[in-house]
Protein backbone atom coordinates (compact mmCIF):
# COMPACT_ATOMS: atom_id res chain seq x y z
CA UNK A 1 0.00 0.00 0.00
CA UNK A 2 1.32 3.62 -1.25
CA UNK A 3 0.30 6.15 2.10
CA UNK A 4 1.32 9.56 0.71
CA UNK A 5 1.88 13.03 2.63
CA UNK A 6 -1.75 13.89 1.14
CA UNK A 7 -3.59 11.09 2.97
CA UNK A 8 -1.71 12.03 5.99
CA UNK A 9 -2.95 15.37 6.12
CA UNK A 10 -6.10 14.55 5.38
CA UNK A 11 -6.68 12.08 7.95
CA UNK A 12 -6.00 15.15 10.17
CA UNK A 13 -9.07 16.88 8.20
CA UNK A 14 -11.68 14.19 7.90
CA UNK A 15 -11.27 9.98 7.84
CA UNK A 16 -14.33 10.12 5.48
CA UNK A 17 -12.23 12.38 3.35
CA UNK A 18 -9.03 10.11 3.50
CA UNK A 19 -11.15 6.97 2.86
CA UNK A 20 -12.83 8.80 -0.27
CA UNK A 21 -9.14 10.64 -1.25
CA UNK A 22 -7.95 6.86 -0.73
CA UNK A 23 -10.26 5.05 -2.95
CA UNK A 24 -9.74 6.86 -5.75
CA UNK A 25 -12.95 8.82 -5.36
CA UNK A 26 -11.39 12.68 -6.11
CA UNK A 27 -13.30 15.53 -6.47
CA UNK A 28 -10.43 18.39 -5.99
CA UNK A 29 -10.78 19.30 -9.85
CA UNK A 30 -13.84 20.22 -8.95
CA UNK A 31 -13.06 22.60 -6.19
CA UNK A 32 -12.25 26.29 -7.04
CA UNK A 33 -10.59 26.39 -3.58
CA UNK A 34 -8.48 23.37 -4.81
CA UNK A 35 -7.65 25.34 -8.01
CA UNK A 36 -7.14 28.66 -5.86
CA UNK A 37 -4.50 26.97 -3.72
CA UNK A 38 -2.82 24.96 -6.41
CA UNK A 39 -2.49 28.89 -8.01
CA UNK A 40 -1.13 30.31 -4.65
CA UNK A 41 1.68 27.99 -4.76
CA UNK A 42 2.87 28.27 -8.83
CA UNK A 43 2.24 32.25 -8.23
CA UNK A 44 3.38 33.57 -4.39
CA UNK A 45 7.50 32.74 -4.64
CA UNK A 46 7.94 32.49 -8.51
CA UNK A 47 11.69 33.00 -7.52
CA UNK A 48 11.78 29.48 -5.99
CA UNK A 49 11.93 28.04 -8.95
CA UNK A 50 15.47 29.00 -9.37
CA UNK A 51 16.49 29.01 -6.38
CA UNK A 52 14.69 25.41 -4.50
CA UNK A 53 14.04 22.37 -5.39
CA UNK A 54 10.56 20.11 -6.01
CA UNK A 55 11.20 16.84 -4.69
CA UNK A 56 9.63 13.63 -4.26
CA UNK A 57 10.96 11.03 -1.48
CA UNK A 58 9.85 7.33 -0.81
CA UNK A 59 10.76 4.99 1.59
CA UNK A 60 9.61 1.32 3.12
CA UNK A 61 8.36 1.18 6.16
CA UNK A 62 6.79 -1.80 8.23
CA UNK A 63 4.97 -3.01 4.94
CA UNK A 64 4.24 0.47 3.82
CA UNK A 65 5.53 2.58 0.76
CA UNK A 66 5.58 6.08 1.97
CA UNK A 67 5.55 8.95 -0.46
CA UNK A 68 5.61 12.86 -0.64
CA UNK A 69 6.15 15.63 -3.15
CA UNK A 70 7.38 18.43 -0.74
CA UNK A 71 6.56 22.03 -2.54
CA UNK A 72 10.60 23.42 -2.56
CA UNK A 73 13.15 22.04 -0.39
CA UNK A 74 15.82 24.05 -0.04
CA UNK A 75 18.91 20.98 0.85
CA UNK A 76 22.04 23.76 2.21
CA UNK A 77 19.42 24.94 4.75
CA UNK A 78 17.73 21.34 5.11
CA UNK A 79 14.06 23.12 5.11
CA UNK A 80 10.91 22.32 3.84
CA UNK A 81 9.14 25.30 2.30
CA UNK A 82 5.02 24.25 2.32
CA UNK A 83 2.75 27.22 0.95
CA UNK A 84 -0.92 27.26 2.37
CA UNK A 85 -4.14 29.12 1.54
CA UNK A 86 -5.31 29.66 5.10
CA UNK A 87 -4.90 28.37 8.83
CA UNK A 88 -8.42 26.86 8.89
CA UNK A 89 -7.05 23.38 9.29
CA UNK A 90 -3.39 24.26 10.85
CA UNK A 91 -2.79 21.37 12.59
CA UNK A 92 -3.12 18.61 9.34
CA UNK A 93 -0.67 21.15 7.57
CA UNK A 94 1.49 21.05 10.83
CA UNK A 95 1.34 16.72 10.40
CA UNK A 96 2.32 16.53 6.78
CA UNK A 97 5.19 18.73 6.95
CA UNK A 98 5.99 16.45 9.76
CA UNK A 99 5.73 13.54 7.56
CA UNK A 100 8.00 15.31 4.92
CA UNK A 101 11.05 15.31 7.54
CA UNK A 102 10.22 11.74 9.05
CA UNK A 103 10.46 10.89 4.97
CA UNK A 104 13.56 12.65 4.75
CA UNK A 105 14.68 11.32 8.40
CA UNK A 106 13.88 7.58 6.58
CA UNK A 107 16.12 8.66 3.42
CA UNK A 108 19.11 9.77 5.52
CA UNK A 109 18.80 13.30 5.84
CA UNK A 110 18.87 14.34 9.62
CA UNK A 111 18.55 17.50 10.93
CA UNK A 112 15.77 18.97 8.29
CA UNK A 113 12.76 21.59 9.43
CA UNK A 114 9.65 22.92 7.93
CA UNK A 115 8.43 26.35 7.20
CA UNK A 116 4.56 26.60 6.44
CA UNK A 117 3.86 29.49 4.55
CA UNK A 118 0.78 31.37 4.58
CA UNK A 119 1.45 34.20 2.02
CA UNK A 120 -2.33 35.79 2.14
CA UNK A 121 -1.74 35.93 5.88
CA UNK A 122 2.11 36.97 5.70
CA UNK A 123 2.70 34.52 8.13
CA UNK A 124 5.11 31.38 8.96
CA UNK A 125 4.87 28.51 10.97
CA UNK A 126 8.34 26.87 11.52
CA UNK A 127 7.85 22.92 12.17
CA UNK A 128 10.63 20.51 14.05
CA UNK A 129 10.01 16.35 14.09
CA UNK A 130 10.67 15.38 17.79
CA UNK A 131 10.97 11.84 18.94
CA UNK A 132 7.04 11.94 20.52
CA UNK A 133 6.03 13.05 17.22
CA UNK A 134 7.69 10.50 15.35
CA UNK A 135 6.05 8.03 17.49
CA UNK A 136 2.86 9.51 16.70
CA UNK A 137 3.45 9.02 13.04
CA UNK A 138 4.33 5.68 13.60
CA UNK A 139 0.65 5.02 15.53
CA UNK A 140 -0.82 7.31 12.44
CA UNK A 141 0.30 5.19 9.34
CA UNK A 142 -1.09 1.74 10.59
CA UNK A 143 -4.10 3.60 11.34
CA UNK A 144 -4.33 5.19 7.67
CA UNK A 145 -3.69 1.71 6.27
CA UNK A 146 -6.88 -0.04 8.41
CA UNK A 147 -8.99 3.19 7.25
CA UNK A 148 -8.53 3.21 3.82
CA UNK A 149 -8.75 -0.49 3.80
CA UNK A 150 -12.32 -0.56 5.30
CA UNK A 151 -15.25 -1.44 3.14
CA UNK A 152 -17.06 0.97 4.05
CA UNK A 153 -16.67 5.08 3.81
CA UNK A 154 -16.62 6.53 7.80
CA UNK A 155 -19.54 9.05 8.74
CA UNK A 156 -19.68 12.80 7.47
CA UNK A 157 -18.22 14.89 10.62
CA UNK A 158 -20.71 17.91 10.34
CA UNK A 159 -18.06 20.27 10.81
CA UNK A 160 -17.44 23.94 9.86
CA UNK A 161 -14.84 22.60 7.34
CA UNK A 162 -16.84 20.88 5.24
CA UNK A 163 -18.88 23.63 3.54
CA UNK A 164 -15.30 24.46 1.88
CA UNK A 165 -14.64 21.08 1.19
CA UNK A 166 -14.61 19.87 -2.66
CA UNK A 167 -16.42 16.42 -1.05
CA UNK A 168 -19.38 18.17 0.42
CA UNK A 169 -21.84 17.77 -2.30
CA UNK A 170 -20.70 14.12 -2.29
CA UNK A 171 -21.42 13.75 1.47
CA UNK A 172 -24.10 16.20 2.06
CA UNK A 173 -26.25 15.20 -0.55
CA UNK A 174 -29.85 14.70 0.08
CA UNK A 175 -31.34 11.28 -1.15
CA UNK A 176 -34.98 12.15 0.17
Amino acid sequence: MNLNATLINLYHVCPRECWLHANGINMEHTSDTVYDGKLLHETSYPQRADKYTEIELSANWNGATLSGKIDFYDQKEKTIHETKRGKSVEEAHTWQVKFYIWLLELNGVEGAMGKIEYPRLRKTTEVFLTGPDRAFLEETVPNIRELVQREKCPPTINARICKKCSYYELCYIDEA
